[in-house]
């Protein structure tokens, strides 16, 4: 019988396909450090959001494929990027002259607007523990301020120095032609202002361990490398943060991918082996524009979560990493589907197809059984045609379908329950539109009204579909115009659920009375 990890080592699941290839830096042994690095980069000039998320959580996933497949162990860092400076002041924050006033400021000496913590950026990184501890996350918090300031980071900035024009001469490259004559590695940081100075530097010493500049007063001023006093611009400090804690793996979105040589030229300039990395497609808005912070398209993590489960949004974020997915309200109600369908098909499946299973990596392996005996979209169309603002109203069918569903019993269902409600008042309500039955679709409806009042069969999802199916099957080619004439005459939708399931759960009499409502002219009206 094959065991766990020989299954992995075949699977083509991709946090197994990934882990396999972190696998193969270390065939001849463990690292000297004891230990693979995995980490994720956190810019905390806002409030984290649904691609940091989702980049916590693929990153965990591969960690956790990786540890079935080798008994190495593994350690993840969420690195903040405080240390940068504050180059703009976000819009939806308190004391906005301020902040202001202490613009390319490290973060974490910008005092916090919120007035709860010792900085700006200490608030922020707060945010970003709180953000990941409620998922769950397993991971170590490590501050670019207290990397530098410890000297953590002194080793590295020193060898930057050593290895300057090396550096210089793989960013170079990357700059235009204006951007090259002012360009420097080193940001230093005003002693006076406290300011992060975009400068000429002067001179480097190596020897020293020092740069030379001229402040923007004229002045010019010498400072050590080491100790907080300078800090690297965006794309050599990633480079040398590889090097200084020796990274074994990281991910980023495809804006980053063309940075992937500089990076990689960086770190490998310091001494240190580039690590594996994982390019992933970006998500887009409605539009099929990329999401920005600045902008606030697409969805927030937040907005998600009052519609949907976080497993649901783990689902999505499994799914293909690497094509790019528009993210917006209408993916929801398929993600929590899809999620409870492979839910319910792992029990039955072989280990090869469990661990194919995105169930199997949003929970580690440790998979629940799944209580859905509606689904989301069913329970959103009963929500609609009930018009229903309270999750108590959709129980009254669920029991009726389900007599030992009960919200203590199956607790997810109960939540699903509530999403649909708020889905429906926020996205279906609002456009909700029905129309009139032509006379071929008022023929067809009035014999199902007729054979559903005299009904005397098995009230099944599957034997009310075959009524559904005879009444369309004399009438419609194709069998897909019957359908979309029940839910745009019925529902007010232009799709819907399966019709026979639906019958089961809102009930035979009801559908009667639903029908005859729109034989009326009641529905339209």
């Amino acid at each position: 019988m094959s065991t766990l990890r020989d299954t992995a080592m075949t699977s083509k699941a991709w946090p197994f396909e990934e882990a396999r290839a972190l696998l193969k830096r270390y065939e001849k042994g463990a690292p000297d450090k004891g230990y693979v690095l995995f980490e994720t980069g956190y810019g905390p000039s806002g409030l984290p959001h649904i691609g940091t998320f989702g980049e916590v959580m693929r990153t965990t996933m591969i960690r956790r494929a990786f540890e079935v497949i080798s008994d190495i162990p593994t350690r993840l860092i969420c690195f903040s990027d405080d240390l940068d400076g504050m180059r703009k002041v976000p819009e939806n924050v308190p004391e906005q002259e301020m902040l202001h006033a202490n613009i390319q400021k490290p973060l974490t000496s910008v005092p916090d607007p919120f007035g709860e913590y010792e900085s700006f950026g200490h608030h922020n990184n707060a945010m970003l523990r709180r953000f990941l501890d409620t998922f769950g996350f397993e991971y170590e918090f490590y501050s670019a301020t207290e990397f530098y300031k410890s000297g953590q980071f002194d080793e590295v900035l020193l060898s930057a120095a050593k290895n300057y024009d090396k550096i210089m001469e793989i960013m170079l490259k990357s700059l235009r032609e204006e951007r090259q004559q002012t360009y420097s590695i080193f940001l230093p940081i005003h002693p006076d202002t406290g300011r992060v100075l975009y400068v000429p530097i002067k001179e480097v010493n190596a020897e020293a361990g020092t740069i030379t500049f001229d402040d923007e007063d004229g002045k010019e001023w010498t400072l050590p490398v080491t100790g907080g006093a300078v800090k690297l611009q965006w794309k050599p400090d990633f480079g040398a943060r590889w090097a200084a804690l020796d990274v074994d793996f990281e991910m980023y979105g495809k804006d980053h991918s063309s940075n992937t040589p500089i990076y990689d030229g960086i770190c490998r300039a310091l001494g240190g082996r580039a690590p594996n990395h994982f390019v992933y497609e970006l998500f887009l808005d409605d539009k099929g524009e990329k999401i920005s912070k600045s902008k606030g398209n697409g969805l927030t993590i937040d907005e998600w979560l009052t519609y949907a489960s976080t497993e649901s949004l783990a689902y999505f974020m499994y799914q293909k990493p690497k094509t790019a997915k528009r993210m917006f309200f209408d993916v929801i109600p398929r993600a929590m589907d899809e999620y409870h369908q492979q839910l319910a098909a792992y029990p039955g499946q072989t280990l090869e197809q469990q661990l194919a299973n995105p169930v199997y990596h949003i929970h580690n392996g440790d998979v629940p059984e799944s209580k859905m005996v509606v689904n989301y979209s069913m329970l959103l169309n009963l929500a609609s045609v009930a018009s229903a603002h309270d999750k108590s109203v959709l129980w009254g069918f669920i029991r009726n379908y389900a007599p030992d569903a009960t919200p203590e019993t199956h607790p997810d269902l109960d939540a699903a329950a509530g999403f649909a409600v708020k889905y429906y008042e926020d996205f279906v309500a609002p456009t909700k539109q029905y129309r009139a039955p032509s006379d071929l679709e008022r023929e067809a409806l009035t014999e199902l009204r007729d054979r559903l009042a005299t009904y005397e069969g098995e009230r099944t999802g599957e034997a009310l579909q075959s009524e559904v199916f005879a009444v369309g099957r004399e009438r419609f080619e194709p069998m897909r115009d019957w359908f979309s004439a029940l839910y745009q005459v019925l529902l007010g939708a232009d799709q819907g659920p399966r019709f026979g399931s639906f019958i089961a759960l809102y009930g035979v009499e009801k559908t009667v009375a639903l029908i005859d409502k729109a034989l009326a002219g009641e529905l339209v009206g």
